[in-house]
């Protein structure tokens, strides 16, 4: 396999690659089921890998009744993750701690941005998400738009239906127009994996998409009947690490839907590192796409430094 760069963001499709991919089913649920039985992580080790998984997450709100109220307080929720009495408990007050973006429908961009004042990046899902199916010409105006409102990362879906056709070039050629419309903006590829019907295909619509230009691949809108899960997730940071091999590219991860507790998420970082390395373990390379984690992960924290769970009174705004 020899891959060619035709510029900085694309590689030429390589249909051989593709088609000659296979998942061993099997092999991928014995790996993630090791990991899960593993002893449990406690004390300053879990608040270590806790307070890590704050700066990753894309703090997000994607609800037919998204407000600019309920925007503005995501915000700041994505500013302040934790209660100052944590912090102080913690002795974490020198450290700055925000999550890693703000995501948002791209009509609500202007509100966020408004919000954050530049501080922390703003995703918006463009390309008629959920499901990707308004016309090509009203996706990429979704794209600028929401440039030009601010943001500064796109969430871009997929055409599920180009994958289970198995029609890569169509698939190719789209990826590779939003990245063009997007420019110098990070783009997120969402796969809609509860879709893609087997774990080869999610394994071949990763790599067409990293062929692409895709900044990031994601596993999910959070509004499939399958989500991020431990199997589709080993499966697409596999082919992170073999495109990152044949092409010296290191592509981001965004696990989302369905990561609403600590320990899950703890499972998830810990797989992502002995996959890919503790390089991948920053914003720039890993996101985690969630709404209510970020809940959990403070209940935790407050545990931890008071010896008791907090009403939700003692917690941060959410």
């Amino acid at each position: 396999m020899s891959l060619k760069k035709n510029n900085s963001s694309f590689y030429d499709l390589d249909i051989n690659w593709i088609k000659n991919i296979q998942v061993n089913l099997s092999a991928v649920e014995r790996r993630t089921a090791s990991l899960v039985k593993r002893r449990s992580i406690k004390k300053e080790y879990q608040v270590a890998w806790l307070l890590k998984a704050i700066t990753l997450i894309d703090l997000t709100t994607l609800s037919g009744d998204d407000t600019y109220g309920k925007v503005e307080r995501l915000c700041e929720k994505a500013l302040n993750p934790i209660a100052q009495n944590i912090i102080n408990e913690l002795s974490i007050e020198n450290h700055s701690l925000t999550v890693g973006a703000v995501c948002v429908y791209h009509h609500l961009v202007k509100s966020a941005k408004k919000n954050l004042k530049n501080k922390i990046p703003i995703a918006a899902v463009s390309t008629g998400f959920p499901a990707g199916l308004s016309s090509f010409s009203t996706r990429k105006k979704e794209i600028i738009n929401s440039i030009n409102e601010g943001a500064t990362e796109i969430d871009i879906v997929i055409n599920r239906g180009y994958v289970l056709q198995n029609d890569w070039q169509k698939l190719y050629n789209e990826v590779r127009s939003f990245k063009e419309v997007a420019k110098n903006n990070k783009i997120k590829a969402i796969l809609g994996v509860g879709d893609l019907e087997t774990m080869r295909n999610v394994a071949k619509a990763s790599l067409v998409c990293m062929m692409a230009g895709a900044d990031f691949i994601k596993t999910s809108t959070g509004k499939e009947n399958t989500n991020a899960n431990l199997n589709n997730s080993l499966v697409m940071l596999r082919m992170i690490r073999e495109f990152y091999e044949f092409s010296g590219k290191r592509i981001g991860f965004k696990p989302a839907g369905g990561i609403s507790t600590a320990k899950s998420v703890i499972e998830f970082l810990i797989l992502i590192m002995e996959e890919l390395g503790e390089e991948w373990l920053n914003p720039n390379l890993l996101r985690i796409g969630a709404s209510s984690l970020l809940i959990d992960i403070e209940r935790q924290l407050y545990h931890f430094a008071f010896g008791r769970y907090a009403t939700k009174d003692k917690l941060a705004i959410g």
